[in-house]
This record gives C-alpha cells, structure tokens and sequence, in this order.
C-alpha cells in the first residue's frame, strides 16, 4: 500500500522543552520503523551534540569520523595598537583589553570573525581550532547514521549542529534528534525542518516546557505537532493547551512499565513492540500530509 511518505522525502525534528521525555525513544523508534518500509532511504542525525546517545538505542557500526574546525582569532602583539574595537564588536566576550593585553578565550568564539573584520591594523589571524566532530556510519536496519559530538568545555555547539545537518539528503526521510530546551542548540537544529515532533509528559512541568517549545518552532516558522508520553500519568492540561492552541496529539505512548524496562534496556519501541510499527509508520504519515497542504 502505497502511503504519503512514498512520494516525499521529509526532514523531520523531534524536540522536547526538556530532557528524558522520551525524546531519543520517539526518533529511534521513528527511524527503525520507517527503514522496514523503505529500505536505504531513511536516516537518522543526532544533533544533540553535547550528550548524543541515539548510538545506545540503535547499535551502530561507525565507519567514519571528521573533526569539526572554527576560525577563531589570534592576536599578533607586535601589530596590535590595543585599540580595544575587536573587544567591543564581540558579543560572545570571546576577546577582551586588559589594560594593555588583549586576551583571547576561544572556548566562547562563535568565530563570527568580526574581530578581525574590524581590526584597523591586521593584527588578528583566523586560525582553525577543533571544537567537535561528526561521526557516521550505518545503523541496525540499515538506517544511515550521524552523531555530532562536542569538545568538553566548548560553550557554542552551531557549528559542529551545521555539520550534521549537512548530512541531510533531499531524498530521504531525514528523522533529526534534537537537543533539549528551547535555548539556541534547539533553535539550530529545529530550523529549516519540515515538521518538529515535540515531546512532552502529561504534567504541570510537561505542558510549561511544552508551551516554549510550541512558541519557538512558530517564531521559527516550523509547524508542530505533540506526543505524549507516560500517558496516563498526571492531568488534561497538556490535552486542553493543545486543543486551545490547534496543535494535534500525533501519538500517545502510556505509561507502560514494559516500554520502560525495554528503553533501560537499549531497545526501540518499534523493535521491542512490533505492533507499535504501523502507529509510527502512521505518524509520520500525517506529518507528511500536513507539510503537503
């Protein structure tokens, strides 16, 4: 049976307004359930790339790995006048004038290149330096998989997320597991998407954080849709924002002790419940009919 996934490829984000929602659950499961019907056109990008761990879920065999480089400046101090304009044009405080010696902290370089930009005497280099890197290779089911991973310490991550969505194909189903929070990291990774699965818990704290979540992919122009987790634990509001807000319940997953047990595991919901596969395959479905109209 032919099913609106099979005339379009679709790049779709799975985020959560915070952490062990069940996020890396959903995109693992999304991701193993659709390779079942389409063999060699799904992928699945782990852009959470300060604690990527889609690689635990899904056993993958990694067959490469490329650093991840940002320009960031080095200051000659026989050139420099110590004029102070590099400090005063850095928003990230990446460079400052201490009386006469400007210092230079690359941990919080965004590498904009302002600095240099605005130097009137040359005197500050771009030199690369390596904040992360970005490993692939093919995961169980034939699922083709990208993990980006940061240095320790590094405070800006929007490169090394630029590089694994560069692994994007136009062809593919492209499931993107993104980093929690609302915060910059999500934005990067969510922007451009098709379509952004938020994942959220039937509480007071789920529906607060989800209520964030939904604001930052509207003013990022990405349309949304939820699925809730644990269902059946805590209370309607989560049910009765979205009803307020037009924003569709995709799925639920109960509050199963199984379903738990097979996560704690290192188990998909798709490969532990066979059953589950059509919900998800059914899922993605309506997102890919949403997108098309």
């Amino acid at each position: 049976m032919q099913t609106d996934l099979d005339r379009a490829a679709l790049t779709v984000s799975v985020a959560a307004g915070k952490g062990g929602t069940g996020k890396t659950l959903l995109s693992t499961s999304l991701a193993y359930a659709l390779v079942e019907r389409h063999p060699g056109a799904v992928q699945l990008l782990d852009a959470d790339v300060e604690e990527p761990n889609a690689d635990l879920v899904l056993p993958v065999q990694f067959t490469g790995t490329q650093p991840v480089e940002l320009l960031v400046p080095q200051v000659d101090p026989e050139t420099c006048v110590r004029c102070g304009k590099c400090a005063e044009v850095c928003a990230a405080s990446a460079i400052a004038r201490i009386r006469q010696t400007v210092i230079t902290f690359h941990e919080l370089c965004t590498g904009c290149g302002a600095c240099a930009w605005i130097c009137p005497v040359d005197a500050i280099t771009e030199i690369p330096r390596v904040v992360g890197r970005v490993d692939t290779g093919m995961a169980e089911g034939g699922i083709e998989f990208v993990q980006g991973r940061s240095e320790v310490a590094q405070q800006h991550t929007g490169a090394i997320t630029g590089a694994v969505k560069k692994h994007a194909k136009d062809d593919c189903i492209t499931i993107i597991d993104a980093p929690p929070g609302t915060a910059c990291p999500m934005q990067e990774t969510v922007a451009e998407s098709d379509y952004c699965i938020l994942v959220t818990e039937p509480t007071p704290f789920g529906l607060s954080d989800l209520g964030a979540a939904v604001e930052t992919c509207r003013a990022l122009s990405v349309p949304c849709g939820v699925v809730v987790n644990r269902d059946g634990v805590g209370d309607a509001g989560v049910d009765d924002y979205c009803e307020r807000s037009g924003i569709p319940i995709l799925l639920r997953i109960p509050h199963d002790r199984e379903i738990a047990r097979a996560y704690s595991r290192g188990r998909t919901l798709a490969l532990e419940f066979p059953d589950w596969r059509p919900k998800l395959v059914s899922l993605l479905d309506a997102v890919a009919r949403e997108v098309s109209q």
